[in-house]
């Protein structure tokens, strides 16, 4: 028996014929067929003119297997997100080279100021990194490769702090293909915010994001240049936490020692780029 059957009152060159309206019928009647089991019965659609054709689902094969599935011809093959959008972790002896010799000239570019901010202090500069775009260059690709080989999975967003997280956040966001969010001093921000308070040296600030920056479930990267006492960046995740970010781990360039900053991020895990520059 043919799968259709067509009239000769209605054949392909019958006067008023609609070729497009007959495959799109034509289609959604093999959509049906094969998402339905097998039975005599035939289907017939009420809208098309009687009797145009008609189908006979007894003619669809079917495996026997009794656990098998019936057939969804609309289901997408899963995809994972990072397939999808082309970003895959990946972890080999040739980029921890690269990433090891990136570092070297990273930290070969660094300047150190004694004295500085006050009597005691040696402050290890970070400006000549975006000075030469040699250099500039050689920062996005290190902290691109720290991002894929510290961490298990790879960020939807980069969150930078106020000031100096912005210098390399967005670099970094654009390279891993993820957004990228600003936490701001309060005030700096406008619409509707989220609002955490931290401690300095001498008292209290606030800082800000705004509502909308990070979608609940979302995985968060927290960035800056310097972990110290940990403060700013605690309150950022504060922050993240209210709009219902995951945060995936912290990344600083460098870190003050002596200071025990990573104490107040938890077991969160926190990554130093340049350590023991």
């Amino acid at each position: 028996t043919p799968l259709l059957s067509l009239t000769h009152s209605h054949t392909l060159d019958s006067p008023g014929f609609d070729p497009k309206n007959f495959f799109c019928q034509l289609r959604y009647i093999l959509i049906l067929s094969l998402s339905n089991p097998p039975q005599k019965t035939f289907l017939t659609l009420p809208f098309l003119p009687p009797p145009l054709f008609t189908m006979s689902t007894e003619q669809i094969p079917v495996s026997n297997d009794a656990s098998q599935a019936p057939i969804n011809p609309l289901a997408a093959h899963p995809v994972s997100p990072q397939d999808a959008q082309g970003r895959q972790p990946a972890s080999s002896s040739a980029a921890s080279s690269e990433l090891a010799s990136g570092k070297m000239k990273l930290k070969g570019a660094l300047r150190h100021f004694a004295d500085f901010p006050i009597k005691g202090i040696d402050f290890v500069d970070i400006m000549p990194l975006f000075l030469d775009p040699t250099v500039h260059h050689a920062l996005g690709e290190v902290l691109e490769l720290q991002v894929k080989e510290g961490f298990e999975t790879l960020p939807d967003v980069i969150v930078g702090l106020d000031a100096r997280g912005f210098l390399f956040g967005p670099g970094m966001a654009l390279r891993l293909g993820t957004g990228f969010a600003p936490v701001r001093k309060q005030g700096k921000l406008p619409g509707p915010c989220v609002t955490a308070e931290y401690q300095k040296e001498y008292g209290s600030d606030f800082f800000q994001m705004q509502q909308d920056a990070i979608k609940p479930g979302q995985k968060v990267l927290i960035v800056d240049d310097i972990i110290a006492t940990g403060g700013s960046a605690k309150a950022a995740a504060d922050l993240v936490k209210k709009l219902g970010g995951d945060i995936i781990g912290y990344l600083f360039i460098l870190e003050i020692p002596g200071l025990n900053g990573r104490e107040k991020l938890g077991d969160t895990k926190t990554v130093i780029l340049l350590e023991d520059a």
